[in-house]
């Protein structure tokens, strides 16, 4: 502050520049991390990205019924959402941890003006058409 009481702009702006460095860095952080998810005993694992994009799935091999193969598709396609649904938990999860302390950043802090409106994000606003996310995979058919 200074000695008027007013605010220094310059370190409001070099806060805000570095709120957003620390910010960037948390979002390359998720973008760069993989979470394991499992179902069956392991019999199906995938790998999420930080960010909730389901990057690949591994079906062992005696996940299948050879005797059965419209039973062993049906298990499949159950352990499969089931491993996802568990990635995506623990991605909730780094994603809180990786993010909480930037939450209420956006309405500034008490005595500081709010900082959101001079665009210091540097992230494109959220895809309104991702398929991949809280509302977890496309549905898998059933018949």
């Amino acid at each position: 502050m200074e000695p008027g009481g007013q605010l220094d702009m310059q370190q409001i702006l070099a806060a805000a520049a570095a709120m957003q460095n620390q910010l960037l860095s948390a979002q390359q952080e998720l973008a760069d991390a993989e979470v394991l998810g499992t179902a069956g005993g392991g019999l199906v694992t995938v790998t999420v990205s930080g960010q909730g994009d389901l990057l690949d799935v591994t079906i062992r091999p005696d996940a299948i019924d050879p005797a059965d193969p419209a039973e062993s598709a049906q298990s499949i396609a159950d352990l499969v959402l089931a491993a996802y649904r568990a990635a995506c938990g623990a991605v909730d999860d780094l994603q809180e941890k990786t993010m909480s302390p930037f939450a209420g950043l956006a309405g500034g802090m008490p005595g500081i003006p709010d900082l959101s409106a001079l665009g210091l994000s540097g992230g494109a606003p959220p895809d309104d058409d991702d398929e991949t996310g809280p509302a977890g995979p496309p549905a898998v058919g059933q018949g």
